[in-house]
């Protein structure tokens, strides 16, 4: 038997205890959770030391290696994460509806657990922790495939987890990791029908488009992020340079930060060269447009391939357009339906763009970063769903149940 299907067995094994379990157990699991991980601090930052070391040799560029690094800092905000999901609501048991049958029939519509979550993702640490919070939480048992290059990482983690859940009422074994690095246990997730009852991409494009076209099992698809940023010719200079340079210098190898800077001609015309000379002062690569290279000499030439590409690197791609018009019209050509932002002071522009641009959040005035569970009030996410079925967003506890009704009668056969 592969380590994937043990460890989904054992998985699948702890759903009915999860789904019988109070709130308040699962809160009070979740608080030794955050508990173990700011005492085992020194032990996570040593095995992320590891994979620091490992991902150097190997040529990993410095923004993935700043997705991948812990510190107490980092850690403490992780198990922050973890108090702050069990301070929210628990959705599970909800009463969505009830319907009263003219044939006496009572019908509750309630949200129950998923299942069994598997969770496919990347370089990301912390995304260990997010999702098992967020699955427990939900009464979902959660199967853990991290990347290579956090293993060490995502193996001490859970490791401390375990240990944690076991003086609990929440059965250890809801949690598993698959420590087998080689792709083939990705693909045996994705045929695990009758054990894993959904499946959630966490990565680049390719990694989502691997899980997307070749699942078996439902998938949540989380989009990779080619976000835009739109300064139309009537935005306040001061806000749209604050707007740009946050959306894609404060953190740039994350899905939510700006990959293309688009800017009305007219206002190009006057503020694009200081606007270049603040992201240069960031350390930010330019590539534009001829009209952007006319006006900023040293910004190199961009290609349709840099429009389409997701760099979550200091590297931003800038096309000057006609309008808002223009700019939607390249939005909807190259953006992946994540996260977009309009600057301006035109209400009925602004409304144009929220109402017409195909995307899970859209943005007038604030920078696309905000694009994140915690940001929204969700506590940790389980990531950002692009799709349009189930969940769209940033998908917190809610996007994490599905319904059941239960009936009540009093002897009614069909006639």
């Amino acid at each position: 038997m592969s380590e994937v299907v043990r460890k989904a067995k054992l998985a699948k094994e702890t759903t009915g205890v999860l789904a019988s379990l109070t709130t308040s157990q699962k809160n009070e699991a979740l608080l030794v959770m955050a508990e173990a991980l700011r005492t085992e601090a020194p032990s996570i930052i040593a095995a992320n030391a590891e994979d620091l070391e490992r991902g150097r040799r190997n040529g990993t560029s410095e923004s993935l290696l700043d997705r991948l690094a812990l510190d107490p800092g980092r850690i403490d905000s992780i198990a922050e994460g973890l108090q702050q999901i069990a301070e929210l609501p628990d959705p599970v048991g909800d009463r969505l509806e009830t319907i009263e049958r003219p044939n006496g029939l009572t019908i509750d519509k309630l949200r129950v657990p998923l299942g069994v979550i598997g969770i496919i993702y990347e370089a990301r640490p912390n995304v260990t922790v997010d999702a098992a919070g967020l699955c427990l939480k939900t009464g979902n048992a959660v199967v853990l495939r991290g990347g290579s290059s956090a293993l060490s990482s995502n193996r001490r983690i859970v490791e401390v987890l375990h240990i944690a859940l076991a003086g609990t009422a929440l059965p250890p074994h809801a949690l598993q990791l698959i420590e087998d690095a080689d792709r083939a246990s990705v693909d045996e997730m994705l045929k695990l029908n009758g054990l894993l009852d959904v499946i959630i991409p966490r990565g680049g494009s390719s990694l989502i488009q691997n899980v997307v076209l070749n699942a078996t099992v439902p998938v949540i698809e989380t989009g990779a992020g080619i976000c835009h940023t739109y300064i139309d010719e009537s935005a306040l200079p001061e806000m749209a340079l604050s707007i740009s340079l946050n959306a894609k210098a404060q953190r740039p190898s994350v899905c939510n930060s700006m990959e293309t800077l688009l800017i009305h001609r007219d206002y190009a015309k006057v503020h694009l060269p200081a606007l270049a000379e603040a992201f240069r002062d960031a350390n930010v690569e330019l590539r534009g447009c001829p009209e952007t290279v006319a006006l900023v000499p040293w910004a190199l030439p961009a290609t349709l391939e840099d429009y389409a590409t997701e760099y979550n690197d200091y590297i931003l791609n800038l096309k000057i357009v006609s309008g808002l018009d223009e700019a939607m019209l390249h939005i909807a050509q190259f953006g992946t339906s994540h996260s977009e932002c309009i600057v301006t002071e035109n209400k009925n522009y602004a409304a144009r763009f929220l109402q017409e641009v195909d995307a899970a959040a859209v943005y007038h005035n604030a920078s696309t970063r905000f694009t994140d569970g915690f940001e929204f009030g969700f506590g940790a996410e389980i990531g950002i769903s692009t799709q349009k079925l189930h969940a769209r967003g940033p998908m917190g506890l809610p996007a994490l149940t599905s319904t059941k009704y239960k009936i009540y009668g009093t002897g009614q056969v069909r006639g």
